[in-house]
Parts: structure tokens; sequence; C-alpha cells
């Protein structure tokens, strides 16, 4: 017989399950018989698969399986997998009440007698739908995010192991870098690093910074698998997993060498725009400069040419004056540079053949040289004629061959050269319509540095010791070139010499250009003696050219400005000739000769001017004279206009000194 105690346990504990299987609610926890048939039925079944257990005790298991799998014959397997191999696990859809699908995990455990005979079956079956769901999720996400990183093409993204090899790699990276995956996954990626910087370590520390600050950034050049550099941007993260073990580094690398050449190019273009509107101010502040100095050398030049005249025969004091005479002469001499430069220098635009210009003043420049220096001249044998002032162009080459000298103390060669060009660049002046011709002065000098270089072409800088140059060739031949339509290049390498460019317009037949050839004509015989209104704001130059013209001979009338001018003459004031300057207040001597001409059109007018601040056509067919002027010259010029002579006056435009 059976001990009752012992009886009483066995049902204490067979409740004590039961209750606890009657609790769970997250699991179908049910019996099988060795048919498959439902024999106990648990809440957590209920729950999910929708069946009270009066409507599934009794009931075959394989309706809860889909369609598809009863036709295959799944449910009698897993049975027969239980009982053979003492478990059966699988996941996979189940079908509830309501004919919706679950997501389960299955497990299904054999129960025997202690025979070994099969009395039935613990299925647990837990839905698995939310965590399929998200799983599916992360996994598409993953791809997506593979495919991603795949398909990007202008960023290398790829990753690296603890030690810096290649373990993946994008379609960037193969565009970027050029290896194919098999070339370069499972090497190191110090590949991609130039020489210089895999000796100096550069891979091992972005690592390193990178691991100590989580992240490395940086631009520098990268070498392609054809040898060829790149100029990159470079990102390097470590990845760690949630523990914060470090698992490797993720890359991405960026191609910017055409950013980096776009920046370069605008730099480059910012940098060229300051220098020009420097040079503009400056030029306009030379300009005003020179012009105030014409003035005062007007003043200065006028009256020590009368007092030469009138001081007696003593040869020391005709010595200073001939002394301060030169003087002058020579400050004239560097305000004609200081216009150059400002671009108002007076130009007479004519066709000029290069080579004859150059074969004519080669003598004159093998004397400004001197021995230790040779002169080679290269020529196409076609070569067209540019527009440009002649002796102007000439002072230009010689400025530039006696800078080329002093750029080479030992000695050595120049070498003037000339081609036509008509490419495009940045080097090539706009409105190259007529094409232009490039003259060329290179020497084999000491060359100068970037920041040497690029002050140049400023007035009043020199490299020179003092009292060996004024600073104003290559500003004078620069403000040619702006002037003459062209430019002025100059490249320089130290070490290496230099090499200016004048670029100047090829010469095409236009209207602009059309200069006739103006006939010299003698001033008469007998002087006529002329009543003239001078006109200048000035009251030195004013003076002084009045003084010059009543030691002429002349009857001189003086106004200190156009509204003046024009009021002596509405009062009925009898003159023959105003002359006038250029550059007043309230009225200009262009306006005010505009004014006389409509109200007196016979009377003839001489512009004076000390830069060249005419705008071409605004002055018409009015001759000027340009400041500062000799007696002899002012001279000339009234005979050359024939007043008083015939009754006519020839209107000669440009007249001036050279």
């Amino acid at each position: 017989m059976d001990n009752p105690t012992r009886l009483e346990n066995v049902a204490s504990d067979d409740g004590r399950y039961r209750l606890l299987i009657e609790a769970v609610t997250d699991y179908a926890i049910y019996m099988l018989d060795p048919t498959g048939i439902v024999t106990s039925w648990n809440p957590g079944a209920h729950r999910f698969k929708g069946y009270t257990a009066d409507e599934i005790v009794g009931q075959h298991f394989s309706r809860f399986y889909t369609e598809e799998d009863r036709k295959s014959g799944l449910p009698k397997r897993a049975l027969e997998t239980a009982a053979r191999e003492g478990k059966f696990e699988h996941e996979g859809w189940r079908v509830r009440k309501d004919g919706t699908r679950f997501w389960a995990y299955v497990v299904i455990d054999p129960i025997r007698a202690k025979s070994g005979e099969i009395l039935g079956f613990a299925k647990i079956t837990r839905d698995l739908t939310e965590r399929r769901a998200a799983e599916q999720a992360l996994r598409r996400s993953q791809e997506q995010f593979r495919l991603l990183v795949q398909g990007v093409t202008d960023y290398a993204i790829y990753m690296l192991d603890k030690e810096g090899h290649v373990t993946n790699w994008n379609l960037g990276a193969e565009r970027i870098k050029g290896y194919a995956p098999e070339e370069i996954i499972g090497r190191h990626f110090s590949t991609f690093y130039t020489e210089e910087e895999r000796e100096q370590g550069v891979p091992q520390l972005a690592l390193d910074t990178a691991l100590k600050e989580g992240r490395y950034e940086r631009e520098a050049w990268r070498v392609r698998k054809d040898g060829t550099h790149f100029f990159a941007h470079v990102i390097i993260d470590t990845i760690r997993d949630d523990e914060g073990a470090l698992l490797g580094f993720a890359k991405i690398t960026r191609d910017i060498t055409e950013r980096r050449e776009a920046q370069q190019r605008l730099e480059q273009t910012r940098e060229a725009l300051m220098q020009s509107q420097k040079m503009e101010a400056i030029g306009q502040l030379t300009g005003g400069i020179a012009h105030d100095f014409n003035n005062l050398l007007m003043a200065v030049l006028g009256s020590l040419e009368l007092v030469r005249k009138r001081v007696p025969e003593d040869s020391k004091i005709l010595k200073l004056l001939d002394n301060a005479i030169q003087g002058a002469q020579r400050g004239a001499a560097l305000t004609r540079r200081m216009l150059a430069f400002a671009r108002r220098q007076e130009l007479r635009q004519e066709a000029v053949d290069i080579p004859d210009l150059v074969r004519g003043m080669t003598e004159l420049l093998q004397r400004s040289l001197g021995p230790s220096v040779s002169i080679e001249t290269r020529f196409p044998l076609a070569l067209p004629p540019v527009w440009a002032d002649a002796n102007q162009l000439e002072m230009a080459l010689l400025n530039l061959a006696v800078n080329a000298r002093d750029a080479m103390p030992e000695g050595g060669q120049i070498v003037i050269s000339a081609h036509e060009d008509r490419t495009e660049g940045e080097e090539v002046p706009p409105d190259a319509n007529d094409g232009y011709v490039r003259i060329c002065v290179s020497d084999t000098g000491v060359g100068m540095d970037q920041a040497t270089l690029r002050r140049a072409m400023e007035p009043f800088f020199t490299t020179k010791e003092p009292g060996k140059g004024t600073g104003l060739g290559l500003s004078m031949v620069h403000g040619l070139a702006q002037q003459s339509g062209g430019r002025f290049v100059l490249n320089s390498r130290e070490g290496e010499g230099s090499t200016a460019e004048l670029w100047l317009r090829v010469a095409q037949p236009s209207a602009e250009f059309e200069q006739a050839e103006q006939p010299r004509i003698e001033a008469p015989a007998a002087r006529v003696s002329l009543t003239v209104l001078a006109v200048d704001d000035d009251p030195l130059v004013l003076t002084n050219t009045s003084a010059m013209l009543e030691d002429l001979g002349h009857t001189c009338v003086r106004a200190v400005s156009g509204p003046q001018a024009m009021e002596l003459l509405h009062r009925g004031t009898a003159v023959d000739l105003v002359i006038t300057d250029q550059v007043m207040p309230r009225m200009t001597g262009i306006q005010l000769a505009a004014a006389i001409t409509q109200n007196w059109p016979e009377l003839p007018i001489l512009i004076t001017t000390g830069y060249a601040e005419i705008e071409p056509g605004s002055g018409g067919d009015l001759p000027r004279l340009s400041k500062p002027f000799t007696q002899a010259e002012l001279a000339a010029t009234i005979a050359q206009m024939r007043i008083g002579t015939s009754g006519r006056v020839i209107r000669l435009r440009g007249i001036g000194r050279e």
C-alpha cells in the first residue's frame, strides 16, 4: 500500500504545477496525446491562439498550422521528430482562431512512461511576431544601409580593423582610390598615404588620435592605385561595442581636389582683384601728384628759361641756371613715368613693327647694357604690327632690358622675343578679337621671390640700392600696356631668372586708330603779335604762361577760371587766341572751349594739360600742349596754328613735347 502522506505530497505538487501553468500567459503550454489531440489548454494558449479550452481540447493540433504546412506534413513530422530525437524545435507561421497569422517559436517534448512508452507530448509555443518584425526591420535597415554605403560613389566609406587593415570597401572607395575590393581588403590603410607621411608615421598617428579623441579629421594629399595624387578630406571614427570595447575604425574619404583648385582659383582671382584695386588707387594718387607736380615744373622751367635770357653772360650763373633747368627736366621725365603708370600719359597710337623697332634700338640697348650682357632676338618671319606709341614702347623695352641687366650682376643673356597669341586664358587680356602680340624680355638673372614679385609693379618699389633706381620702370611698362589696351605680365622664380611679357593688340585697320600723318608746318618767318586769353586756376602757371607770351611779343589777358574767361569775352574783350588749362574747378578746358565755340566759332583754342585726362573724342580736333612745356614749344605750337597769317586756323591734335 502507498504511503498516504506520499500520495498527499504528490497531489499537492500536481496542484502547484497546475497553478503555475495556469498563471503563464506569455506562453501557450498544453498537452497532446500520442496522436496529436489536444488534452489540456492554459490561459497563455487562449490569449494568443484565440481558442477556449472547451473549443480546442479534443481537436488535433494541426489546425494551428497553415494550409501549406499541413499539406507538407509538418505537424506529423514534428511529432515524429520529437519522439525520435527527444525534442522538436521550430519557428514558423501559425494560425489563430480568427484566421490571422503569427510567428511562433515552438518546442515539442515527448512524455514517456517509465517503460519508455509515449504517453503524449508537451507543447510550448511563444508568439514572436513583434520580435520577428523588429529583426526584419533591423535586417532591412542593415541591408539598406549596406546598399546605401555600397551605392555612394562620391565618398570612400570603408572599415578598418583595430590594426588599420581594410575590412570592407564601397564603390566610392573603388572609384576614388582605384582599388577593387579583392585588391585592397586585408591591406593596411597606410597604402593610401604619401611616402613622406608614411615615414613621418602619420597613419598610426591618425589611428592614435581617433582612439584617444574618438575622431580624427584632416585634409591632405593621398595616393591612388596608379600613383597619382588627390587632395582628400579624411574622417576616422572609432567603432566600439555596447560595452565600449574597440572593434575597429570607420573611415570616410572625399576627393576635394576640384574644390581645392576652385578655392585656389577664387583666392587668386580675389588676390588679383585686390592687387588691381590697389594699383588703380595708387595710379589715381600718382596721376594726381604728377598733375600738380607738372604745374610746379611748368612754373619752374618757364621762369628759369626767361631768367636765363635776361641774366648777364656770367658763366658761373649760366652754369647754375642750366643745372637747375636740367634738374627740372629730370623732374618732368619722372612725372612722365608716373603718368605712364597711372595710364594718363598722352599716347600717339600707330602701327609699330616690333622687329624693326628692336633693330632700330639695338645700338642704344648694347650701349646701355654694357659688354657683360649678350642680347638675342627671336622673331618669327611673319609677325603682325601692333598698336602702340613707338617712343613709349621703345622706352618700355629699354626699361625692361635695364632691369634684366641689373638682375644679372655677373653678366648673362637677355632674350627679346615676340609671337602672335590668339589663345584664351587668364593671362590673355579681354577684348582679344584682333589677337595680341606677346613681346617677351627674358633674362638669366637671380629672379624674384613671390613677395617681391607681388610688389614689383608698384610705383617707387625697388630692390636696388638707394640712388640706383626710382622704382618706376616696371610701373611705367604696366601703365603703357593698360593704356594701350593690353596687359603686362611678370613671371619670375628665385634663382631661375625673370620673363616680362608685354601684350599689345594686333594693328587692324579701324576708325579708332586711323590717324593721318600730321604735316610738319613751318612757323612763319614773320612773328605776328597776338592778343591771347590765358586761362588757368593755378596762379604760378598762369603767371609763367603770361610771361612766356609777353616775352614772345604777345599781349596777354588773364583769367583764373572758365566763367571769368567767358565774362571777359562777353564784355567784348578782343582776343586772337585762347590758351586754357584742362583741369579747373566749375568748368574744364573742354567745357570752356565748347562754350566759346558756340558763341565765337572762329576763335582758336589751345588746351594745355598736365596729364591725359581728356577722354578720347571729347576734345574734338582741338590742339593740345602737354605740361610742362618750354617757351619754344609754346611758340612753335602757336606758329603751327597759323593764327593771323591767312585768316584760317589749322587745328593740330596732340602737339607737345615727346
